[in-house]
């Protein structure tokens, strides 16, 4: 393969792409490796990278702006894969502002990926992933396991029946370097989904037995949630995002896509959702 370069060392799919291709080399504002180069994405002029015809994106992709793709062109760019995440079509509607604009930045970044390959002979393709995991690192089931052992129970909001796909960052690595292989997949978006559907409960379920633990799932009202956000937000004004009562109301609500098109055109195959820590 071309000299490969992963814009986003410290994603999570990042650190598994190193597992996987050390000898690739990776972009970070604070090098720590041999094959690590500096890359600040606001400052993208700085970058002292070249020959570089294939690139994979992890870092958030409203980063990449016309200026980075600019450099990166300039510097022998001929294809780029880029990740980006489902909840553009997932939290279109929230209530949430915040929710709203994420979703805003990462149409937009789709947008000018796509609009500056057809216009610059790169060979692009989107790939949107599910609920991302990797054990002790991410955000979503590893929040969750932390609460299960710091509480010995897990709260959801009423059956908590909405479906989930969890996948796990080494998948998405494979993707990524499968989609590199495969001619067939330039100029085209994918919906990355894990390798089976199941409901936030039965997701809150496996985390405890991955924990060794019997699922003990404390289901309370949707009043109880929105009274004690109500009173959170009144302690702590202007809480953080992952903080808000829309994503324990969205425990009921399915978020479900399929990666057929995936496995037809370069092999995706993820894995059953079974976290081991």
């Amino acid at each position: 393969m071309t000299q490969l370069l992963i814009i986003g060392a410290t994603s999570l799919v990042g650190q598994r792409l190193r597992d996987i291709v050390p000898q690739a080399v990776f972009t970070t504002r604070k090098p720590k490796q041999p094959n690590d180069l500096f890359l600040d994405l606001t400052h993208p002029d700085a970058f002292e990278g070249d020959g570089f015809a294939h690139v994979v994106v992890t870092s958030p992709l409203w980063l990449i702006t016309d200026a980075v793709l600019e450099k990166l062109w300039a510097q022998g760019m001929k294809r780029l894969v880029a990740f980006s995440s489902t909840s553009r079509f997932t939290k279109t509607f929230s209530p949430q502002p915040e929710e709203r604009r994420v979703v805003e930045l990462l149409s937009e970044a789709e947008a000018r990926i796509e609009a500056f390959c057809a216009t610059h002979d790169v060979d692009g393709t989107i790939l949107r992933p599910t609920l991302i995991y990797d054990e002790g690192r991410d955000q979503n089931i590893s929040r969750i396991a932390a609460t299960i052992d710091r509480l010995g129970v897990f709260p959801v909001c009423g059956r908590a029946s909405g479906l989930r796909q969890p996948v796990h960052a080494r998948d998405l690595a494979r993707a990524a370097l499968g989609v590199l292989s495969t001619g067939a997949t330039a100029n085209r978006a994918y919906d990355l989904s894990g390798g089976e559907t199941l409901s936030y409960r039965e997701m809150v379920a496996r985390i405890f037995a991955a924990k060794g633990r019997p699922a003990r799932i404390l289901s309370l009202p949707e009043w109880v949630w929105r009274l004690g956000f109500g009173v959170l937000g009144w302690l702590r004004p202007g809480a953080a995002l992952k903080g808000n009562i829309h994503m324990a109301l969205r425990m009921n609500t399915d978020l479900v896509f399929d990666h057929t098109a995936a496995t037809r055109d370069f092999g995706y195959q993820p894995e059953f959702f079974k976290p081991d820590f």
